[in-house]
C-alpha cells in the first residue's frame, strides 16, 4: 500500500489531486558543506503532501526536523534541491522568472513568521507597512487604499489608532496581528504560519489562534501551520504531518495522530507535553527531554 493511500484511509478522505491547492512531491533540500570537515546536510528528504483548498495542515517536529525549511521552500525563500511544489497546478519549485510572476505568486501564498518585531520594519508606521504591500500588488486610488487598510486593521482586531504607531509602540500580540494583516493585504489563498504564536504568552496565543480560525472560516483560506506545540496544532489544523530528521514519520487527521500516535517519535512528542502534575514529575519529564535529544530509531518501540 502506498503512503498516500495509507494516509487517505487513516484520515477518512479520498485522494483528489484536483481539489488540492498545494501539491508537494518528493521535496528535498540539501545544504552544501563549507570546508573540508563538514558533510552535506539533508535538511528535508523527499517530503510529499497535499493541502486541500480551505484546509489546514500542521507540520510538527522538534528543532532541526526540517519543518521551517519546508515552509521557506513553499513561499520561495529557499530553493529546493529536488522535488516539486505545485500551487494551483503552477510549478513554484523554480525561482520566478519575472517581477510579474513573483507578484502573482505572492498573491497566492504568504508567510507569517515567528517574531513580528524582526519581520516588521521598525521605521514604518503600521499604516505605511500595509500601504506598501497594497502598492506592490494592486492599483488602488488613495481613497480605496485607505479603505482597504482600515478593513485589514479591523479584520485582525486592531483599530484606526494603531495605524500611526510603529512596531515598538505595540505589544507582542498586536505586532503579530499586524504581521497577519500585512500577509492578508496581498489577498492570498494560502497562509504559511511558521511558529506564528510560539513567541506569545498563552492567553495571547489563544486570542490569535481564535482570530486565525475566524479569518479562515470567513475567507476560505488554506493554512500550513508550522509548530512544535501540539496543543496549537490540535486547535488550528485538520491534518498533520510529523517530521523528524527531514522526513515524514507519521501523517493523518490531527485528532487521530495526536490521540493515537503510531510512530515512537510521535508518542515521544506527545508525552513531552507538560500536563497536570508535571512539576511533581520533573524527573520523568527530564528523562523524556533527554530521550528527545537522542531520537528513537524507527524500528524501536518505547
Amino acid at each position: 500500500m502506498s503512503e498516500a493511500v495509507a494516509h487517505a484511509e487513516r484520515s477518512g478522505v479520498g485522494i483528489d489531486a484536483e481539489a488540492s491547492i498545494i501539491e508537494v512531491e518528493r521535496l528535498t533540500k540539501i545544504y552544501q558543506a563549507r570546508g573540508a570537515r563538514g558533510g552535506d546536510r539533508r535538511a528535508v528528504d523527499a517530503v510529499s503532501f497535499s493541502l486541500p483548498a480551505g484546509g489546514a495542515l500542521g507540520i510538527v517536529g522538534e528543532s532541526g526536523s526540517g519543518k521551517s525549511t519546508t515552509a521557506k521552500m513553499l513561499v520561495g525563500l529557499e530553493r529546493p534541491t529536488a522535488g516539486r511544489i505545485l500551487v494551483d497546478g503552477a510549478d513554484h519549485s523554480l525561482p520566478a522568472r519575472s517581477t510579474r510572476e513573483w507578484r502573482r505568486r505572492g498573491r497566492r501564498i504568504q508567510i507569517v513568521f515567528q517574531d513580528p518585531y524582526s519581520s516588521l520594519d521598525r521605521r514604518q508606521t503600521i499604516g505605511d507597512a500595509l500601504a506598501e504591500v497594497l502598492a506592490v500588488h494592486f492599483r488602488l486610488s488613495a481613497s480605496d487604499r485607505s479603505v482597504r487598510i482600515l478593513e485589514l486593521t479591523r479584520m485582525v482586531g486592531l483599530d484606526a489608532g494603531h495605524l500611526e504607531l510603529r512596531p515598538d509602540a505595540l505589544s507582542g500580540g498586536q505586532r503579530q496581528r499586524v504581521a497577519i494583516a500585512r500577509a492578508l493585504a496581498a489577498d492570498p489563498a494560502i497562509l504559511v504560519l511558521d511558529e506564528a504564536v510560539s513567541a506569545l504568552d498563552v492567553s495571547i496565543q489563544a486570542q490569535v489562534l481564535n482570530l486565525l480560525a475566524d479569518i479562515r472560516e470567513e475567507r476560505g483560506l488554506s493554512y500550513v501551520f508550522i509548530s512544535h506545540d501540539l496543543a496549537v496544532i490540535r486547535q488550528i489544523t485538520d491534518q498533520v504531518i510529523v517530521m523528524r530528521g527531514g522526513v515524514i514519520v507519521e501523517r493523518g487527521a490531527t485528532a487521530d495522530v495526536l490521540d493515537d500516535p503510531q510512530h515512537p517519535y510521535t508518542r515521544l512528542l506527545r508525552d513531552s507535553v507538560p500536563r497536570a502534575g508535571w512539576a511533581l514529575d520533573h524527573g520523568r519529564a527530564e528523562r523524556t527531554r533527554m530521550s528527545a535529544a537522542h531520537p528513537i530509531s524507527e524500528g524501536e518501540t518505547q
